[in-house]
């Protein structure tokens, strides 16, 4: 098994995050350089992790330290930008967080570039290796709910935030890749957000094995937990729920698990795992673990590899024309749609009063749903 050398930039919470999963992982990874403008932040990562080149200079520590793998942990705006110098630098893999752009037309091109350039690249769709997941999918596969039928999909947060993980995790799931979709959507304070988004979407897509996704995200989404006014874990408020002809599973990043199954006996029975916050530092290793075995053997394709996170990215952005162009979107996506979701939704959807009542910071909402 081969070593493969690391550069990373961005040492923020997520950098630090990743630098830890590929720290864990030493007998595949060597990190040779960390890259932060922010000196104070660079030197805390460095040093708790004795990686002893730094810059403040991304092209020099590209260029002097010569990676196998970049890693680049940054806002999504630029990064485009990030896979070109990757591509210039000569990368064999590549490690990135969500969402994978801010556009349809730069996520197709960041996905032609690494194809064209062999490079492999994954996106942090990692929540797939939580135990509450991979619980739901295991009741899934073993048959116990009979034959799945619908996956519903729904986040109090915005699909640029949690709902490019959950597409994900439902394609995961459904066993197949998407065919169709619609969408509708509503509200315009979220666009000017580092992951910009509108307020609400709401969509429905269906898998080529003849399954349906139904998809909420935002503020009108359902909420699994209340208390008064202030709803728990904002960021880890939602669900995924497998409907089957004999029954149904669920499953929250925030670790709960649920289930009526044919062997539970007329019982819901349900449990509780780690919690997303608690879990979050330990999934990076296998993560990136899984990245080095592909690295090694091109058929060892990653979970959440590129070409896969195109596909979720296609997902979210058609539900998004169909709203805005008032028809059915089919996939895969030929001749990319006119305009930027992005843009055109600043133009052309309605803002709604109330729809950024939520305090990120004090977790209430300001209006009742």
């Amino acid at each position: 098994m081969k070593r493969y050398r690391v550069a990373q930039v961005g040492c923020g919470k997520r950098g630090e995050i990743h630098v830890k999963g590929f720290s864990e992982n030493p007998d595949r990874f060597e990190i040779v350089g960390l890259c932060d403008m922010d000196a104070s932040r660079l030197a805390a990562v460095g040093d708790a992790y004795d990686v002893k080149k730094r810059y403040t200079d991304l092209e020099t520590m590209l260029d002097e330290t010569k990676p196998d793998v970049f890693c680049f942990v940054t806002l999504p705006h630029g990064r485009l930008s990030m896979v070109e110098l990757a591509v210039k630098h000569r990368v064999q893999g590549l490690a990135f967080e969500k969402p994978m752009a801010t556009s349809l037309r730069e996520a197709r091109a960041i996905r032609d570039l690494c194809a064209a350039h062999g490079i492999k690249a994954v996106v942090s769709h990692q929540q797939k290796y939580l135990d509450s997941m991979r619980k739901m999918k295991s009741i899934m596969d073993s048959g116990d709910i009979g034959t799945v039928e619908t996956i519903h999909v729904k986040a109090v947060s915005w699909f640029s935030q949690l709902g490019t993980h959950l597409v994900d995790y439902a394609l995961w799931m459904g066993g197949a890749r998407a065919r169709w979709v619609v969408g509708h959507m509503n509200g315009r304070d979220k666009l000017t957000d580092s992951h910009p988004s509108t307020d609400y979407l709401l969509g429905q897509f269906g898998l080529e094995n003849g399954k349906r996704v139904i998809f909420e995200s935002g503020y009108l989404a359902p909420r699994q937990e209340r208390t008064g006014d202030t709803y728990d874990m904002f960021w880890t408020n939602n669900r995924l729920t497998a409907y089957g002809t004999h029954g149904y599973a669920w499953s929250e990043t925030n670790g709960r698990w649920g289930a009526f199954t044919k062997s539970s006996g007329g019982s819901v029975i349900g449990g509780e795992f780690d919690r997303w916050s608690d879990a979050q530092r330990r999934l990076q290793t296998p993560y990136l673990a899984e990245l080095a075995d592909w690295l090694d053997d091109g058929t060892k394709v990653h979970s959440c590899n590129i070409e896969t996170a195109y596909h979720g990215y296609e997902i979210i952005e058609g539900m998004c024309f169909s709203a805005l162009d008032n028809t059915r979107i089919d996939l895969p996506l030929g001749d990319l749609p006119n305009g930027d979701v992005i843009d055109r939704a600043a133009r052309e959807v309605p803002s709604c009063i109330g729809s950024d009542g939520f305090n990120a910071e004090t977790k209430k909402w300001s209006f009742a749903v």
